[in-house]
């Protein structure tokens, strides 16, 4: 048998849209260019996500959870540089009238037609803007956030003292952020509308260095956790030509996709630049006071920044793959998204052998105490059972299981694994321990 990985996203986006995960926004007026619309699949897949980020940020002692606004003040962005500095410089074609990064062009020539007729470069700043209020006027305006971190830093002070937190300490934030990209694209990698899993780590200043190879270690260790090909996998240190104004410090964690190596998750020494800049315009003391110690500072940060929906298209890619035999001079490919059983937006199929009544009622009894369980299910009739198989593997389902004539006397139902096609008869009262420790075994 053989074995072929993901060489087009192409090759993705069509699964995804036949299978459910993805849909073009507003598909029935032609889409809007760079928004994706996550269906039911999809949606599972992504709070599965989700929550797999959520628990291993909070659920440990020194970090707490948020949920900032979207809309702000618009001195937060004045305070963090968004607005003076947050903008990519744009040219445009005289002739074919397409914009261009002018940082993307290596001649002055545009890409889209060849034409040497284009603008100078002028600055595009990425933040969308609205006005709240009745009047749009220039007093009215604010924005759409290009990121939840800023959510953070401006509450730094309401939650150390809300839950009396003591540096060091982390809060951690999900929320949707928003970017007027000039050049978005490659499906759900870079959109102008997307979410952010963002954990900013509060430090004592000089202490930094050692907390940043440590948040290193733990990301580095999440990733493991879900699954992924680790030699897919890679840092990527930032130069001093590529480091953000703020930070002292910076690497990426980048993972190999069809279009190449593409930052996944950034992690940043953010030093003190935005609690600093906050308590500077808003006139608020952001200090910490260290009563051992009896001193005041402005904490250093730590902060580690994920795209869930770039995450998501990792999983995809990385659980992707194509089983090519040969039968009799004939080609079999079976497709198969392999997702970590904790990630499965499907853990467990449903399936009767045949329409019939009996068979029905035998399997929503089973659904059901396998929905109790608080196990993900889908029940499946329609078509041939072989055809069935292949759609579950095809959504990633780990375990599928078949109800026959059989089961009606022997009360055993038939259980099919995903990964290696085995199949095994199953006491249905056992089918519920069986399905806890067949998943528990796929998890590593």
């Amino acid at each position: 048998m053989e074995i072929k990985r993901l060489d087009s996203l192409q090759t993705l986006v069509s699964l995804c849209k036949r299978r459910g995960f993805v849909f073009q926004s507003s598909e029935i007026y032609g889409g809007l260019n760079s928004c994706w619309d996550y269906g039911p699949l999809g949606v599972e897949l992504k709070w599965n996500i989700k929550q797999a980020w959520w628990k291993s940020m909070t659920q440990r002692r020194d970090v707490v959870g948020l949920d900032a606004s979207i809309l702000m003040h618009p001195n937060v962005w004045k305070a963090s540089g968004h607005v003076d500095n947050f903008s990519d410089p744009l040219v445009d074609c005289k002739d074919c009238k397409a914009r261009i990064r002018a940082d993307h062009l290596e001649e002055k020539v545009c890409p889209n037609c060849g034409s040497k007729n284009l603008t100078e470069p002028r600055d595009f700043n990425l933040m969308f803007k609205t006005y709240m209020g009745p009047v749009a006027e220039a007093g009215n305006e604010v924005y759409l956030r290009p990121e939840t971190a800023q959510g953070i830093f401006v509450n730094f002070e309401n939650v150390a003292t809300s839950m009396r937190m003591k540096v060091p300490f982390g809060i951690a934030q999900i929320g949707k952020s928003f970017r007027n990209e000039i050049t978005p694209g490659n499906f759900i990698f870079r959109t102008r509308e997307f979410e952010q899993m963002e954990m900013q780590y509060f430090v004592t200043p000089g202490t930094d260095t050692d907390f940043f190879d440590n948040w290193k270690q733990t990301r580095w260790d999440f990733y493991k956790s879900l699954g992924l090909n680790m030699e897919n996998l890679r840092f990527h240190p930032h130069g001093p030509t590529e480091l953000a104004h703020y930070a002292k410090q910076a690497e990426d964690i980048q993972y190999k996709l069809p279009i190449g190596w593409q930052e996944l998750e950034g992690i940043h020494n953010r030093t003190d630049f935005d609690l600093t800049q906050h308590q500077n315009l808003s006139g608020k003391k952001l200090e910490y006071f260290d009563q051992a110690e009896n001193k005041k500072y402005v904490p250093y940060v730590i902060e580690t920044a994920v795209g869930c929906d770039r995450l998501l298209l990792t999983v995809l890619c990385d659980a992707y793959r194509e089983e090519v035999t040969n039968k009799d001079g004939k080609e079999d490919v079976r497709v198969v998204l392999g997702f970590h059983p904790s990630l499965a937006p499907v853990q467990v199929a449903v399936l009767p052998l045949s329409k019939k009544p009996e068979l029905q009622e035998v399997c929503f009894r089973i659904d059901d105490e396998l929905r109790g369980s608080g196990y993900k299910v889908q029940y499946d009739e329609s078509q041939s059972i072989g055809k069935r198989y292949r759609r579950q593997d095809e959504i990633g389902t780990p375990l599928c299981v078949t109800v026959d004539f059989d089961s009606l006397e022997d009360k055993q139902v038939t259980v099919r694994h995903r990964d290696s096609m085995d199949q095994e008869r199953v006491g249905q009262d056992q089918l519920v321990a069986y399905v806890k420790k067949s998943l528990h075994g796929m998890q590593g």
